[in-house]
């Protein structure tokens, strides 16, 4: 009696079956008549190609490798720092002692600023830990690991497809680049504010050639069709803004250089990184309110690991602006606030899963690693602003 339905159900998965191998052997059908093709040719076609192949193998091989394994990635790369063991703030004179009746004129103290001495001969001063921190993630994007956006296999892409729109090898690069947008900022508040004596002082060269270089294509390779010819690929103009970076520092440590820690201008710096997290908090919503395709979102992980990467570079970053500005931290009685900024920016960093989904945020199945992100971007964005009130009032 079950003999018919058993009979119906084997000729549905053999039909299954059938139609599963004719699919594969579709798939594979260009290759075996590549395959073929070749066999039947003379060794000297045969010999290039198939060198030509290896080579190709090999830079795909590499390529991969680059792209899943990520030196030195450490959410926790702030502790080796060690900032709470440092007592100056940025370009103040460190040993021997300033001269006591000599103060710089043209660093007045702003909204409670500590007037900064001029330093005797032969003094040092301290060094700052937002360069070191900048620099060190510079150096973490482009020397440690392989800068994969100018990669040439990841610019040729999947058959043409761009690797963001795919789902694979592309999440390291995403990271790389919002690293690269907290060191961009960085530095632009380096030149502008951090790194001179507003109105009385001219623009330091090493962080204007570090801003400059920072700001350059990030998908340059060594040849180019627009304009057509040769070009220095972007690791190298990366390479070079952080040599400026630790050459700014070095001049700062022989007290050549000038690092204004005043308010004002960590109300300033402050305020462009709120504005900086919350262009991704928006870009992130638009991707989670339109486009909830769950695990099926081949774009999702591009949103999510670019925040993550800013987030990232800004743990560094603003864990070494309290180091930087201590003493205006501790005149304004921020301290418990900086603290607890800094702790969200590091419970941000514990969201790492395997595969990014973009479910709706009152869905069942499907997570929603976008919306868990967004929510911490605009944790430490309140923060950010809370804090830049309080110096401003």
């Amino acid at each position: 009696m079950l003999d018919p339905i058993v009979a119906f159900f084997q000729r549905v998965f053999a039909a299954i079956g059938r139609g599963i191998g004719l699919a594969i052997s579709w798939l594979l059908s260009p290759f075996i008549w590549v395959a073929n093709w070749y066999r039947a040719r003379a060794w000297i076609i045969k010999g290039p190609i198939g060198i030509g192949l290896l080579v190709l193998v090999g830079l795909y091989g590499y390529f991969i490798w680059q792209t899943q394994v990520w030196s030195n990635f450490n959410p926790d790369y702030v502790d080796r720092y060690n900032f709470s063991a440092r007592k100056i703030d940025a370009g103040l004179p460190a040993t021997p002692a300033a001269t006591p009746d000599a103060t710089v004129t043209d660093a007045a103290p702003v909204d409670g600023a500590a007037a900064q001495p001029a330093p005797a001969p032969g003094t040092t001063c301290e060094r700052s830990a937002i360069v070191d921190v900048t620099a060190d993630l510079v150096d973490f994007n482009v020397n440690q690991n392989a800068w994969i956006s100018s990669m040439l296999l990841y610019k040729m892409g999947l058959f043409g497809m761009d690797w963001d729109d795919t789902p694979w090898l592309d999440n390291k690069a995403s990271f790389q680049r919002g690293v690269n947008q907290a060191i961009r900022r960085t530095t632009v508040e380096l030149v502008d504010s951090l790194g001179r004596v507003r109105g009385t002082s001219g623009i330091n060269n090493n962080l204007q050639r570090a801003r400059s270089n920072l700001q350059f294509d990030e998908t340059a390779w060594y040849f180019g069709l627009d304009p057509f010819g040769p070009k220095t690929p972007t690791p190298s103009f990366y390479r070079s803004a952080m040599r400026d970076l630790q050459a700014f520092n070095e001049s700062l440590v022989k007290c050549e250089a000038v690092f204004d820690g005043r308010s004002d201008n960590l109300i300033e710096f402050l305020d462009r990184i709120a504005n900086d997290l919350g262009s991704t908090s928006a870009m992130i919503r638009e991707r989670s309110e339109n486009h909830n395709g769950g695990w099926f979102d081949t774009r999702a992980d591009d949103r999510f690991w670019f925040a993550y990467g800013q987030l990232y570079g800004y743990y560094g970053v603003m864990s070494a602006a309290g180091a930087d500005f201590r003493a205006v931290i501790e005149q304004r009685g921020l301290g418990p606030i900086w603290v607890e900024s800094i702790k969200q920016l590091r419970s941000a960093l514990r969201i790492q899963p395997l595969i990014i989904s973009n479910g709706r945020e009152d869905g069942w199945i499907m997570p929603t690693h976008l919306a868990t992100m967004g929510f911490y971007i605009l944790r430490v964005r309140s923060n950010l602003v809370e804090m830049r009130d309080v110096l401003a009032r």
